[in-house]
């Protein structure tokens, strides 16, 4: 596999620290920019919103020091926004995936409406995107290619945040008007499904910690202004303790992805539930792709998170068996040798797994 070099990786952790540490103004869209307009004898501030349809809203008089020092700050914003959009270009043209535009905008306009702040979590192939700056992982072709993004977030957070974004059918229509909620086979008055003109789907997921009757009943949550998620098994699992990254698009964005070892782990067992079998061959490739940079790099937190879904149950060891014969073979002796050295260290000498298991046998 082809890998960035350690120069990319550092521009790339940079820019992550960066975005993370950007203070957007919540009315104003750092791509717009302030001017002065004269009206009769005194100047006002306005903002003009950049793009196809430029548009312009009335902020305050030049003399209200408190709005006069707000546009100050905003400068200073602006021009690192537009310096993380030449880093952005940069990245992409050393090989980091570049995120599709409306992929980007919706994932944007979800962080921006409070999604990733209230703690929820973007999974998928998007997601699957973001390792490629983090592992240092030259990613192409179709592993990163989506026609969709999800949202997860877990019911539990959702109902005890004590806060909320606006809907989601109000923050992607800010996006693109046409999208439209798909109704629940569950619940024909709520969805958990939006699908714009052009066929692209936003899914909002939820794990289901429940009995199976909850597979297909959407749930309600209460941080997403009450719009529905798809309750889904094994997804507790996947988005436990995520870690962040950022999307090249614009000047960055930054998300909440799962850990790339669970991710990774998730897709080995989602790959064998999936019944179509395009969709498990995807899911094979990035569990695979995922697994052979983590070896090396984080072999310890692979292993463990391995050792966390043998541990789960009989069902699970079913499932990773079955992805693992579908792993090439230097795939099964790296994740083996992970395996044998974690074992080693105090906190692996714990883990006592049935002799069946392949990979260790």
């Amino acid at each position: 596999m082809k890998k960035i070099s350690l120069a990319t990786q550092t521009m790339f952790a940079d820019l992550l620290q960066r975005c993370l540490d950007a203070e957007f103004d919540e009315e104003f869209d750092s791509a717009g920019y302030f001017k002065r307009r004269k009206r009769g004898k005194r100047f006002y501030w306005y903002f003009r919103t950049e793009g196809r349809e430029k548009r312009e809203r009335y902020v305050g008089p030049v003399t209200d020091k408190s709005i006069t020092d707000r546009i100050k700050r905003f400068k200073d914003l602006k021009s690192d926004f537009r310096d993380r959009q030449t880093t952005v270009r940069a990245l992409i043209s050393a090989g980091l995936p570049a995120t599709d535009r409306l992929s980007g905008q919706i994932v944007e306009a979800m962080w921006k409406a409070g999604f990733f702040r209230l703690r929820g979590v973007l999974v998928g192939t998007i997601a699957f995107q973001s390792y490629a700056g983090i592992l240092g992982l030259n990613l192409r072709g179709k592993a990163v290619q989506t026609q969709d993004a999800d949202f997860a977030q877990f019911w539990g957070i959702s109902k005890n945040i004590g806060e909320s974004m606006p809907s989601i059918v109000d923050v992607l229509k800010e996006v693109d008007e046409t999208f439209v909620p798909v109704p629940s086979l569950g619940d024909p008055f709520v969805s958990t499904r939006y699908r714009n003109a052009s066929r692209y789907y936003v899914d909002m997921l939820t794990p289901n910690r429940g009995s199976d009757q909850h597979q297909n009943q959407p749930a309600r949550m209460r941080a997403l202004a009450n719009s529905a998620a798809q309750p889904l098994r094994h997804l507790d699992y996947c988005i436990h303790e995520p870690e962040r990254s950022v999307l090249l698009h614009g000047g960055g964005v930054p998300v909440s992805v799962p850990r790339a070892e669970r991710f990774a782990i998730h897709k080995l067992i989602v790959a064998v539930e999936r019944q179509d079998q395009v969709k498990s061959a995807k899911d094979l490739l990035q569990a695979e792709t995922l697994i052979a940079a983590l070896t090396v790099q984080r072999p310890f937190e692979l292993a463990e998170a391995l050792a966390v879904a043998w541990d789960t149950g009989p069902r699970w060891r079913d499932k990773l068996e079955n992805g693992a014969v579908r792993l090439s073979a230097s795939c099964r002796d790296g994740l083996a040798d992970a395996i044998d050295r974690w074992r080693k260290t105090r906190r692996g000498k714990k883990w006592k797994p049935a002799p069946e298991f392949r990979l260790i046998a």
